[in-house]
């Protein structure tokens, strides 16, 4: 049974109750990462890569790719399961470095995780090793954790069964499967070390819907996002931690409702270690755009934009997806409270 204030934060989920402003938290700003799925991945990246000084402690990397990989070339190259080229991506990191982008000299010290399927043919192995090698000129190795899951496809990997979810070796909605491998606990672990035990059961936080939009929105996002607060961190009496938790394509509340923020985890491990989890959502643009390289194309799957759909500093301080999600961070840890 769900208890009941699961249960209402669910129908409300469900049926679209008007959202609410985004509040602030007592959230210390030096415990702030971030991580994702496909497009989620992507994304994860840029965000950490261009905002480092935010995203201070770390990132994950679920089935992603390179930095700025389809600026340069066809995006399908940093997808199924090719060897994109990191040359200019990686000469690109270094020329906006401190301008463009935040200081990469940040990166020395963040803890990076990065996971992938053995049998990944959307994104693949192929595309992860460039992300590495990528990283690898930026980031010091012993912050690096690379896991590969053998047998799993394009999906975001749990050890338990969630309610409506995939074949982990097949790469099917909602795109989260158990694998037998914990990706949630596993990043978490890896950016914040030593976590409690995660929750067993029934989630026991606060599931919060807030208006995505204005300086909290943008192009190709929807009017709504989702914050999952745990209990210890709603009255503000205890210094939390905030992981942002991005979806993947095909992955938003208009595509698979709340599949992703109930199906992946990271509530469990939030329950139990101060931890609040922010969820900023992605939506379906049938409309015509222009990407990297000139292309006309939708956005069709409700990814973020990692190929440039709303401009061309897609990732850079400048994009407006990535201004949006590092406001809808900034207005969070507003409430920090440092101890004297």
């Amino acid at each position: 049974m769900l208890s009941n204030n699961i249960y209402v934060s669910i129908l409300c989920l469900a049926t679209g109750t008007a959202a609410a402003a985004l509040d602030a938290y007592n959230v210390d700003p030096n415990y702030v990462s971030v991580s994702g799925l496909s497009s989620g991945g992507f994304m994860a990246a840029q965000l950490a890569i261009a905002h480092s000084d935010t995203f201070s402690t770390g990132f994950g990397v679920f089935a992603g790719g390179p930095f700025d990989c389809a600026r340069a070339q066809t995006y399908t190259t940093c997808m199924n399961n090719m060897k994109p080229s990191i040359t200019a991506p990686t000469a690109n990191m270094k020329s906006w470095s401190g301008n463009k982008i935040a200081d990469v000299s940040n990166l020395k010290d963040r803890k990076v995780y990065m996971q992938v399927g053995s049998v990944d043919t959307t994104v693949g192995p192929s595309v992860m090793e460039q992300l590495r090698q990528q990283l690898s000129k930026f980031v010091n190795e012993s912050n690096t954790a690379y896991i590969t899951t053998q047998g799993a496809a394009h999906t975001f990997p749990t050890d338990f069964d969630g309610s409506g979810n995939s074949p982990c070796s097949m790469a099917l909605s909602p795109y989260v499967s158990n694998c037998g491998y914990d990706g949630a606990g596993a990043v978490l672990k890896w950016i914040y070390g030593s976590l409690n035990a995660r929750n067993p059961g029934p989630s026991t936080g606060q599931f919060i819907s807030f208006e995505q939009q204005s300086s909290y929105g943008a192009a190709g996002m929807d009017t709504t996002g989702y914050l999952y607060v745990p209990t210890s961190c709603v009255d503000g009496s205890t210094v939390c931690k905030l992981h942002v938790a991005l979806h993947g394509c095909l992955q938003s509340h208009d595509k698979v409702g709340t599949k992703f923020i109930d199906n992946t985890g990271y509530n469990k491990w939030a329950d139990t270690n101060n931890i609040i989890i922010l969820f900023p959502q992605a939506v379906t643009d049938n409309s015509l755009h222009t990407i990297w390289g000139g292309m006309l194309l939708p956005n069709t799957n409700a990814c973020w934009d990692w190929v440039g759909w709303y401009g061309q500093d897609a990732d850079q301080k400048g994009g407006v997806q990535i201004a949006a999600i590092v406001n809808q961070v900034k207005q969070i840890i507003s409430g920090y409270q440092s101890k004297k």
